[in-house]
């Protein structure tokens, strides 16, 4: 492993006080950490990129939940590090987040701006359960009431319930949670390292339930695995029977080094898939725009029959029984909503 971008000059990513560590417990186990002094922490995203915000901060590279889409694995090969097991399993610790943080928060040039945070990688991942970087990083924003969202599929959210209230209370923050499908044998291949969907409901009813407003990014829809009708019905009326104050569907999406591992997976546990994904995403990492406009408008009509939006906070919903059928196809001619994509 080579790190080119250790080192004292500005535009190193991270000092030359690197400890690597293996821990041996059933936590942790095959996992290394290498333990970061960061140079700077809030980061601005390319102007390039389709994520709509500008900064965010990621306390951790590599992600021991291992989704085999998950499109940051490209980022391990920055610093010559693996992006199939690699990403799984070596996972690079900023250490001095939080203060850094608190520090950037009070430079002259900071304005305040909404901080996003895990849309790289996960800042609620099992790493956080021994480095706990996130309540030093969350005292830092509600002290300087610095709005933020955060996107996890971690169930150890629910630790800094009380920071997040904090923070709520003087500032605006926003919470989503990942929950792209139910189906338990998928989630136990795709998403190996992470909490079981219906627990991470249980955060959208816990959070909601505490007055903390909070939405599901259903994401990925999987093409051909998780995208049938029944499929995206029965996640839409869980998402909704949590209490979720909304719904966004984003189609999977295979970039450069998720692409690479994904389709390694797709052969090996549906191979009678490969020939249909290499035709789906032929022309570069996105699903094709009517595939993408399909999914969208039929969360979004979901999403409307069970009630999924602006509610009073904690409040119950009424979910209503399955329709029957519909007569005719008039969604079909109605206008096509866009697909959000937020990676």
């Amino acid at each position: 492993m080579r790190w080119e971008n250790l080192g004292e000059s500005p535009s190193a990513l991270f000092g030359t006080d690197v400890v690597s560590r293996t821990i041996d417990t059933p936590e942790f186990r095959g996992i290394t950490f290498h333990e970061v002094r960061a140079r700077s922490i809030v980061n601005r995203v390319p102007g390039a990129s389709r994520m709509p915000f500008e900064w965010t901060v990621n306390p951790y590279r590599g992600c021991s939940h291992a989704c085999v889409y998950c499109f940051a694995r490209k980022t391990h090969s920055y610093l010559d590090l693996d992006t199939g097991l690699g990403f799984d399993s070596q996972i690079v610790v900023k250490v001095n987040a939080p203060e850094l943080l608190r520090r950037e928060l009070t430079g002259r040039r900071w304005r305040g701006d909404h901080i996003a945070m895990g849309t790289n990688v996960d800042c609620y991942q099992r790493a956080e359960g021994r480095y706990r970087l996130m309540p030093g990083i969350l005292a830092a924003l509600r002290d300087h009431a610095n709005p933020f969202s955060i996107l996890t599929k971690g169930t150890l959210i629910l630790r800094d319930l009380e920071l997040l209230r904090q923070a709520a209370a003087v500032t605006d923050i926003g919470i989503s949670v990942s929950v792209g499908f139910l189906d338990r044998e998928l989630w136990r291949t795709v998403e190996p390292g992470t909490p079981a969907p219906d627990r991470r409901l249980d955060v959208v009813r816990t959070l909601t339930a505490h007055g903390i407003p909070c939405g599901v990014l259903m994401a990925p829809v999987i093409p051909f695995l998780g995208d049938s009708p029944e499929q995206l019905r029965a996640t839409v009326r869980a998402v909704a029977e949590a209490g979720a104050g909304s719904v966004t569907p984003l189609v999977l999406h295979l970039r450069p080094g998720a692409r690479e591992w994904f389709m390694a997976w797709l052969d090996h546990h549906h191979p009678q898939l490969v020939r249909r994904y290499e035709a789906m995403y032929a022309d570069g990492a996105y699903a094709p725009k009517w595939y993408q406009r399909r999914i969208t408008r039929q969360v979004h009509e979901l999403a409307t029959e069970y009630g999924i939006g602006p509610t009073r906070p904690g409040a119950a919903r009424r979910i209503p029984p399955p329709p029957a059928p519909a007569a005719g196809r008039a969604a079909e001619t109605a206008a096509e909503p866009t697909q959000l994509t937020l990676l």
